[in-house]
């Protein structure tokens, strides 16, 4: 849990409810905060009560060089325990999720939750994510790259009125490789795209301009080969963003949702559509917006989804029956499976 992302407060939040999870099942459970190493259940406590939010100044530059530090010492320290049956991966955005912690963990031949190095990073990409999507049936927006060696052609006139073209307004632009909305701007003029973009190139090296759809927001969790309840999310404010994800009262999220099951069918088809096509495992949860005209468009797949007290994941299960200890019990067992299939000596 932790990392070095932007997202590191929510995963701790994450991560301190699966151990306290997989305590309650019987488990020994070990937390290891990749930054600063394993720590005891009194640290956690102390954690809990002290506050998890910004345990680590959002400072870009800082934060990559303690992940190339500390990531590699996180996962030898969970090879040389020598009694570690499967590692819960809690870890939200950046290294965590980007397929570079799972190829670290492949090496070491421990078991781990979620997707597999190459899925991991297929889904982290919005850009190569979105072009599957489309391979395989898959509805999703419209949109356009913009890459930090292209030089500031994104500065001129020029590049905002080809993006309202191509694009229309309001449109969303947003990090290439980020979640929970970090970075994420809904742009509703043409003269605002280069702030916009600007603030999306200080998250990341690479931005995506998205053609926004209006409607309603829904999404659809994936746990082994079948989809939950379909959940939809309505937000305080105009988009989902981090607030309303993580504070309390800031959102309603309804499990399952106020659909025809005819929607709910043609949404968790497209859902297991790009779970299958981006090559996940384990579970995951897959984003949609429901255009006025009833159609489905899907905006991106997390491969490891918030399991806070707020997450949707969490929900999503309750609504199928399934408590949060069960929940996080089936997803070792589906750990357990895939490393067994894949290496059964």
């Amino acid at each position: 849990m932790g990392g070095t992302s932007s997202e590191r407060d929510v995963s701790l939040a994450s991560g301190l409810r699966i151990a306290a999870a997989l305590r309650s099942n019987g488990h020994e459970v070990v937390s290891v905060d990749t930054v600063r190493g394993a720590m005891s259940v009194a640290a956690e406590q102390s954690m809990l009560a002290g506050g998890i939010m910004r345990t680590l100044p959002p400072d870009r530059a800082e934060l990559a060089r303690l992940g190339a530090e500390t990531l590699p010492a996180a996962v030898g320290e969970l090879r040389g325990s020598g009694h570690t049956d499967v590692v819960f991966l809690a870890m939200h955005g950046g290294q965590g999720e980007d397929g570079t912690l799972q190829a670290l963990l492949d090496l070491t031949n421990l078991p781990y939750t979620g997707s597999g190095h190459l899925a991991s990073a297929l889904a982290m990409d919005k850009d190569l994510s979105k072009r599957l999507f489309r391979d395989a049936g898959v509805q999703t927006p419209d949109w356009v790259m913009v890459c930090a060696g292209d030089g500031g052609d994104w500065h001129s006139d020029a590049f905002a009125v080809d993006a309202v073209a191509r694009l229309g307004l309001p449109l969303i632009v947003k990090p290439s490789k980020e979640g929970s909305t970090v970075g994420l701007t809904l742009v509703k003029s043409a003269n605002a795209i280069a702030a916009a973009v600007g603030e999306a190139f200080r998250h990341d090296d690479e931005v995506m301009l998205e053609r926004f759809i209006a409607g309603r927001e829904l999404t659809v969790g994936i746990l082994g080969d079948r989809a939950l309840p379909v959940g939809e999310i309505i937000p305080k404010h105009e988009l989902y963003d981090y607030e309303c994800k993580y504070t309390p009262g800031m959102a309603v999220e309804l499990f399952p949702a106020d659909i025809s099951d005819a929607d709910r069918i043609l949404v968790q088809s497209a859902a297991l559509a790009a779970f299958r096509v981006l090559k996940l495992s384990g579970y995951a949860r897959i984003d949609f917006r429901m255009a006025e005209n009833g159609e489905f468009h899907c905006l991106e797949a997390n491969t490891l989804p918030g399991m806070t007290a707020l997450s949707l994941i969490p929900q999503a299960a309750a609504a199928d029956g399934i408590s949060f200890p069960d929940l996080c019990e089936r997803i070792v067992t589906l750990a357990l499976r895939a490393h067994a299939t894949a290496d059964p000596a």
